[in-house]
């Protein structure tokens, strides 16, 4: 075998690290679902994040207090573009948070699994097409 499937290697690792990212983002989802708390919240702010190509991204910034009386405010995992649907600073949200660690939150109606779900397939179709293309070249070898 010549070194040529060492750049198999690249797609491999792209999907793997896709495949994991999206799993990971869908179990903590899926545990918040379960064990969550909810709690009644408020949007306190946004938080706008700019990329290197400039595009914005604007994660709310939710404020509500746990059952044991902790005020917390964090921002959403998950944002939306500058030009698309926003939640206005005031607006009344529902919150399901982990009661020991309520940095991990989940607005309900804002934060999406879809992209979570999007890195998942593309992890698994990348990871699953460079496993069997190098399979089928080691066999023919």
């Amino acid at each position: 075998m010549e070194r040529e499937w060492l750049f198999s290697l690249i797609p491999l690792t792209i999907g793997v690290a896709h495949l994991w990212f999206g799993v990971y983002g869908l179990r903590r989802a899926s545990a918040i679902r379960r064990t969550g708390v909810m709690a009644t919240g408020h949007i306190v702010r946004h938080e706008v994040t700019r990329s290197d190509e400039g595009v914005e991204c604007v994660h709310p910034v939710a404020a509500w207090t746990t059952r044991d009386g902790r005020a917390c405010a964090y921002p959403s995992r998950c944002g939306r573009g500058s030009s698309g649907r926003r939640l206005g600073v005031g607006t009344t949200v529902t919150v399901r948070y982990d009661p020991e660690n309520p940095r991990r939150f989940a607005i309900q109606g804002w934060d999406a699994a879809v992209v979570d779900k999007v890195f998942t397939v593309v992890g698994a179709v990348l990871t699953a097409g460079t496993l069997v293309v190098l399979l089928v070249r080691v066999l023919t070898l």
